[in-house]
């Protein structure tokens, strides 16, 4: 188990510090979880990610969200994490204030399908209700976008959120949150056309032929 939540921990603080590599977020911004057992490794709170260390390692239990192990406080959006995580078969979350993503959330209440790929994220992309950062309201709002199998979210005037079985399939999914939302406004801004979407016919027929997207490669 040791070994375990050491790994997880290693794969946190590389994730967000990637954030910040690819522009996704600034400074402290934006957050990072994975759940090992009934634990949730998270970046602590106000912390540059290049000064954390595999003896900073922030864990919280799931089901009564009490620190468990740490002297690094969490996260403030750690409820919106463990709701997320109670509600949803996550593993691992990633948030972020992508611009473009960010944008985007304070335009629509939903994406609008730009690109058929919305559908490996579990179908047009929502946009949780604006409720102050780090508030059970938030959880509450991002739980609503989630609904239906959704595996992403846009945040109003916030950011992104996703999840998935690993971390490197949560990041995967936040990047391409972030260039949907980047070709939305790329097509939004031509003032003298608007920007042809999918029909839901369009996006239910993706869906399917998506799930036998992708083949297995083992591990090197």
């Amino acid at each position: 188990m040791r070994d375990a939540v050491q790994n997880a921990w290693s794969e946190v603080v590389a994730t967000a510090r990637r954030t910040v590599a690819d522009g996704l977020v600034v400074g402290t911004s934006g957050n990072v979880s994975a759940r090992v057992g009934d634990l949730v490794l998270v970046t602590p709170t106000g912390v540059p990610y290049d000064r954390l260390g595999e003896d900073d390692a922030v864990a919280v239990d799931l089901a009564s969200g009490e620190q468990v192990r740490g002297t690094l406080r969490p996260t403030s959006e750690l409820p919106t994490h463990l709701a997320v995580y109670r509600a949803t078969p996550a593993r691992a979350v990633v948030h972020t204030h992508a611009p473009h993503a960010t944008a985007a959330s304070a335009l629509v209440s939903k994406l609008p399908n730009i690109h058929y790929m919305a559908a490996a994220l579990g179908g047009q992309i929502l946009c949780a209700g604006y409720e102050l950062y780090g508030s059970e309201e938030l959880a509450r709002e991002v739980l609503k976008a989630l609904r239906d199998g959704r595996t992403a979210c846009l945040m109003r005037n916030h950011g992104t959120l996703a999840f998935g079985d690993t971390l490197d399939e949560a990041y995967d999914r936040t990047q391409q949150l972030e260039w949907m939302c980047r070709v939305w406004l790329l097509a939004r801004s031509v003032t003298d056309a608007a920007p042809h979407t999918l029909s839901r016919g369009d996006m239910n027929r993706v869906a399917e032929k998506y799930k036998g997207y992708g083949q297995y490669v083992p591990p090197a």
